[in-house]
């Protein structure tokens, strides 16, 4: 780095900041040193003694120094600075040099780092092989990294060439020249580039995903997964993973196909044909399938060292077929095959080797002497070859034979014509066939049924456009080696789209033309013939090969074994990736392996999964079940880059950037439509497998956070849904109760009344909004870490009860103001809380601090305000849990005024909920004597049936009747209580108010800010002496100095009820009137609701608003009491105003 020259001025000590009189010392700050300067050396030639002056100092490169500490000298008044500049003293290592510069960020930098720390960090990056943990997990803070070999893999050996093995299988060799047979050139063409198209699409979309970012282990399963979120991924991994194991039990039953069809026919076990031939298949490919498990549990490093071998067998192979295919414009490959009319022969049936019904003269076997034998000429011999006995009763030529045979005649065709022979015309049209339909030229003749002992080659499938697009997709999968390979490209994010892309370009090319090849060399009927049986059991596309057949049988044989053992190398790591994901709990063994990392458990499932494959022992009915599964893996990639696209979130930017959301969607419509085209039920089947792993992952499997874009999907939603509902006011129809959940916490941070929240959880029917808060008592800055400790016990609560909503804690100094903080902030838009559910204050009456009432009437006040409605359950503790359903009993209402109908949608809505389901409902009204009660009966019920609410309906007539002596004496001692703690309460206000005013005697400000909700009520009660004229008294009460004689006084004049005056002056107390008619309505209501009301599992009625004068609070508190008094279960309900409910549609 070049050299950093700058000038350092020295001032005077008063001028620097922070170092005046005032300032602390600076040794106490962080570190003991201040420090500061450049990554070079700061030196000075001429070291200051004193402040008050200096020459200007340059610096410039050298060793780079720093004072140890810096101090403070004070003596005399002088203050003198040592060491405040930087001298070449002392050395310095490199963690010191940017905490010069970085001075004011010193503090953070063990959560902020170093922007340089940051980049050498992740310029050192290696991505981790397959099977490793992912890169959130890799780098352990402290640990020392063991030294990785840079990766030095480039786009040709690193992408290209796996992606050409994994993609060329068995297919191409096995069911290509079948598929152009049987649904023509045309409709070939058509298979093949439809598949193709659905893998460059997908390739691209790949790509965009593979480039935004580093890819380590999981390949795909890892693009799904951070793009979808960890349901989708889970359930599209194991998707893929299945598709992967079943892709292995494909290739080794392709191998041991080409083993017992065309290697070696006589190593079958079980003689005969089909069931035999599938047995055959099960054993040997049980056999095969140990072998490669073992073989991968050895060491993958053997499977690697064969790849290059396998991949040379198969590009050898293809390349004998196209020079076959050129060299046929020459010379015509010597396959003759037997025709009888248009139908073919099955040419292992013709012992000998006659392709007539008789057998001519020239043909006929000489003797020894060179003559014919007498046989032939003996009349009674019969010239007839072994095919007249296998259509005819017997050898003679005037026994009866089958219809066809007799009109029709033997015929031999070539069944390679060659290139140049236009046979591409005749193969043009599809020839799709039953099963045991005969292979032959145009369509079969229905007029002669053919018989299954005739030496015919028959169709062993019957076969359809969608069958053939089953068959055929597997041989186009494979795209993903390159991504699955990216820690060991040196260039992944320019290698995996140049390599995958041109891998794709290149097997569609060899696709397309092979089926053209095919169409124009090869006749139809052995196109048609799926085993070569025409053609004495030679691989069909073998017979077009150059030099020899044996090329490609050899060359399939080796590149379908390399292919199985790359699938079972493959599917136990992309296993391992998502078991070591944690997102599904039964997969958690599978993550764990050999001390090498080699994931062996995860290998015995994928065998286990794979022998289930080779048990079907049918390659025809393997290959749609992968076929499957890799559509709906290639189809979520699709959907998560276009889905990316669409949200445009900020961390989306490939480097790829020839993408576009239209080609993703095009790749996923027909990703789709392939599934359905190929086998619909096999698409419903992979579905709802994938659908049952995204719920499981979604109820029990571990949350994570990978910032997927079903997240970001999740978050423009709800950005639309919220500003959609600003646009107006909510419909009464849709009104539902959106909860703000009140819980206290105690000391120990345990909610003191946790049922209250299961009781939300029965109202939520209505399926609103659910927010639970809590305050925190304290500073915000101080009191962080149990703000977060609050907000745990909340979600492991709602956890708990099965609560779906969102938690909010709040601190604040004073609980009511953090209340009315909440009531006034909590939501967002259009879901914003309409309801309050909050606690009944127990036990208020004894309590000596008035706190918890007094902020319980404030949060009444405040809902009230806030026209938001309140729900008071009192008596929470005998409110039934979620475990205990009421087998019967009525809920009750009390309907007594008119606040919007949420007294008769609260028991609708609990009765939606199965612990108050067999509940009735019973409706009271109150009628006084000038109402008329039989109408008011009929109008509730007509209301009712509008409301579609079934209820009992009773109207209670209250009569008017005198003050009782005992509301009056309820109403006495309720106002003598209450009068009698006003004045307790006082005095120790007053007490606490003094001490404080002699401790803090300079601070007048302090008296009016003692920090509790009691001394808030007494201070507003000393302000509203002071507006009546008694503010010379408060300020001579404020300024004087206390004595013990004048504290004796003080008492004597202000403790009305210490003294025997004061006490008489309460018995002479006479209630207040308007008391005394509330205590006699909350009386008399009362009575009639324990009348009627004291067996019901629930009552719920109108709550009165409080008293616009706080100094009525504790009478209120005394008339809510009263009202419920012999009540076992309550709930208060006070309406927000608005309408809830409505009667109309």
């Amino acid at each position: 780095m070049a050299s950093v020259r700058f000038t350092v001025t020295p001032t005077k000590a008063e001028d620097l900041p922070g170092l005046s009189d005032t300032s602390p010392d600076i040794s106490s700050r962080s570190g003991n040193r201040v420090r500061f300067g450049s990554r070079e050396s700061v030196s000075r030639s001429d070291p200051l003694s004193e402040v008050s002056g200096g020459p200007t100092t340059t610096a410039g490169g050298g060793g780079a120094d720093t004072p140890e500490h810096s101090s403070i000298e004070q003596g005399d008044g002088n203050s003198k600075i040592s060491s405040v500049y930087i001298n070449n003293i002392h050395g310095m290592d490199d963690d010191d040099f940017y905490d010069r510069n970085l001075a004011l960020f010193e503090e953070e930098m063990d959560t902020r780092p170093k922007v340089s720390s940051l980049l050498n960090r992740l310029a050192n990056y290696t991505n981790l092989p397959q099977g490793a943990k992912e890169h959130e997990e890799a780098e352990s803070i402290g640990e020392k990294k063991k030294s990785h070999k840079s990766p030095q893999m480039g786009t040709f050996m690193g992408v290209y060439l796996p992606c050409l093995q994994n993609i060329f299988g068995v297919i191409l060799f096995l069911r290509l020249t079948w598929v152009v047979g049987t649904a023509g050139v045309l409709q070939a063409l058509c298979i093949v580039f439809i598949c193709c198209c659905c893998t460059m699409l997908t390739a691209i979309s790949m790509s965009a995903i593979a480039t935004n970012g580093v890819v380590p282990a999981g390949g795909s399963y890892f693009m799904i997964s951070r793009s979808l979120g960890p349901e989708f991924g889970g359930a599209v991994g194991l998707c893929f993973y299945l598709g992967t194991t079943f892709a292995g039990a494909m290739y080794i039953l392709g191998a041991i196909e080409i083993l017992l069809m065309y290697i070696a026919p006589k190593a079958a076990i079980f003689e005969g044909e089909g069931a035999a031939m599938l047995n055959n298949m099960r054993v040997y490919g049980s056999i095969c399938l140990l072998l490669m498990s073992l073989l991968v549990f050895v060491g993958v490093k053997y499977v690697n060292k064969l790849a290059s071998i396998f991949l040379a067998c198969v590009i050898v192979s293809i390349v004998s077929i196209y020079v076959g295919g050129l060299v046929s414009v020459f010379t015509a490959p010597g396959f003759p095959v037997c025709m009888l009319g248009n139908r073919t022969i099955n040419r292992h049936d013709i012992v000998d080797d006659h392709c007539s019904k008789t057998v001519p003269l020239l043909a006929r076997p000489p003797n020894d002497t060179g003559d014919f034998p007498s046989v032939y000429e003996n009349s009674t011999a019969s010239p007839t070859t072994y095919l007249w006995n296998q259509f005819c009763e017997g050898p003679e030529l005037n026994a009866t034979c089958d219809e066809y045979f007799a009109s029709n005649n033997f015929s031999e065709i070539k069944g390679i014509p060659g290139l140049a022979s236009g046979i591409l015309m005749e193969n043009m049209w599809s020839s799709y066939l039953s099963k045991g339909d005969v292979v032959g030229k145009g369509t079969p003749h229905v007029a002669h049924p053919p018989s299954t002992r005739q030496p015919y080659v028959y169709a062993d499938i019957t076969t359809s456009f969608t069958l053939l697009v089953g068959i055929f997709f597997p041989s186009v999968t494979g795209i993903m080696a390159g991504s699955n390979r990216s820690g060991d490209l040196k260039d992944a994010q320019r290698s995996i789209p140049i390599g995958t892309i041109l891998a794709i370009l290149t097997t569609s090319i060899v696709y397309l033309s092979s089926v053209l090849l095919f169409g124009a060399c090869i006749d139809g009927v052995v196109l048609r013939d799926k085993f070569g049986d025409s053609v004495k059991g030679t691989l069909v596309v073998g017979a077009l090969a150059w030099p020899t057949p044996w090329v490609i049988v050899i060359g399939s044989f080796f590149s379908t074994c390399g292919a199985g053992l790359q699938s079972l190398t493959g599917a136990p790591r992309l296993l391992q990736a998502i078991a070591k994901d944690n997102i599904i709990p039964f997969l958690r063994v599978f993550g764990h392996g050999k001390a090498n990392g080699e994931p062996t458990w995860a290998l015995l499932l994928t065998a286990l999964i794979a022998e289930l494959g080779i048990l079907i022992a049918s390659l025809d009915l393997v290959a749609p079940i992968l076929t499957m599964f890799f559509l709906m893996c290639y189809l979520f990639v699709n959907l998560a880059c276009a889905l990316q696209t669409l949200l445009r979130t900020p961390n989306w930017r490939p480097r790829f950037s020839y993408y576009h959301w239209t080609l993703s969607f095009l790749g996923m419509t027909i990703c789709l439509a392939l599934m359905f085209i190929s086998s619909w039920y096999y698409a419903i089947a992979a579905m709802v497998i994938a659908s049952m792993i995204y719920k499981y992952i979604e109820y029990h499997g571990a949350e994570k956070e990978w910032g997927d874009g079903i997240r970001g999907l999740s978050l423009s939603a709800a950005r639309y849904a919220l500003l959609r509902l600003e646009e107006g006011p909510p419909h009464t129809k849709n009104w539902r109760p959106q909860l703000l959940v009140l819980l206290k916490l105690d000391e120990d941070a345990h909610v003191k009344s946790p049922r209250l929240l299961t009781f939300a959880s029965q109202l939520k029917a209505g399926k609103g909004l659910t927010i639970v808060g809590t305050v925190v008592s304290g500073n915000f800055l101080q009191s962080f870490g149990e703000a977060l400790a609050a907000e745990q016990t909340l979600k492991h609560l709602m956890e708990k009860e099965r609560v779906k909503g969102f938690c909010q804690c709040i601190v604040a100094q004073k609980p009511r103001d953090g209340i009315s903080h909440m009531i006034q902030s909590s939501g967002l838009g259009g879901m914003k809380p309409n309801t309050v559910v909050m606690g009944w204050p127990h036990a208020w009456r004894q309590s000596e601090d008035p706190q918890a009432w007094k902020t319980f009437i404030n949060t009444v006040r405040v809902t009230t305000a806030a026209h938001l409605a309140l729900l008071v359950p009192k008596n929470i503790s005998l409110f039934p849990s979620n475990s205990e359903p009421c087998s019967e009993g009525y809920i009750d209402v009390w309907w007594i005024v008119h606040d919007g109908g949420m007294l008769m949608l609260l028991p609708f809505l609990l009765r939606q909920h199965k612990v108050w389901r067999k509940c009735g409902m019973r409706i009271f009204t109150v009628a006084q004597m000038e109402d008329n009660s039989i109408q008011m009966k009929k109008d509730l019920a007509t209301f009712l049936y509008h409301l579609r609410i079934e209820a009992e309906v009773e109207v209670v007539e209250m009569h008017d009747s005198d003050i009782s002596a005992y509301t009056y004496e309820r109403t006495l001692m309720m106002e003598q209580r209450s009068q009698m703690l006003r004045q307790m309460r006082l005095s120790k206000s007053d007490r606490e108010r003094e001490a404080q005013l002699v401790k803090d005697r300079n601070s007048m400000l302090r008296l009016t800010s003692i920090g509790s909700d009691d001394d808030d009520d007494t201070d507003a009660g000393e302000r509203d002496r002071v507006a009546s004229g008694g503010s010379s008294e408060h300020h001579r009460r404020v300024q004087m100095t206390w004595t013990k004689e004048k504290t004796s006084q003080y008492r004597a004049t202000h403790s009305g009820c210490s003294t025997p005056e004061g006490f008489r002056d309460m018995l002479s107390m006479r209630p207040d009137h308007s008391n005394v008619r509330r205590m006699h309505t909350a009386v008399k209501l009362n009575e009639v609701i324990v009348n009627k009301s004291h067996d019901a599992r629930l009552v719920l009625l109108n709550m009165p608003g409080p008293p616009r004068n706080s100094q009525g609070d504790e009478n209120y508190m005394e008339f809510l009491e009263v009202l419920t008094e012999g009540l076992e279960r309550v709930l208060l309900v006070r309406g927000g105003g608005s309408e809830v409910i409505t009667i109309y549609s």
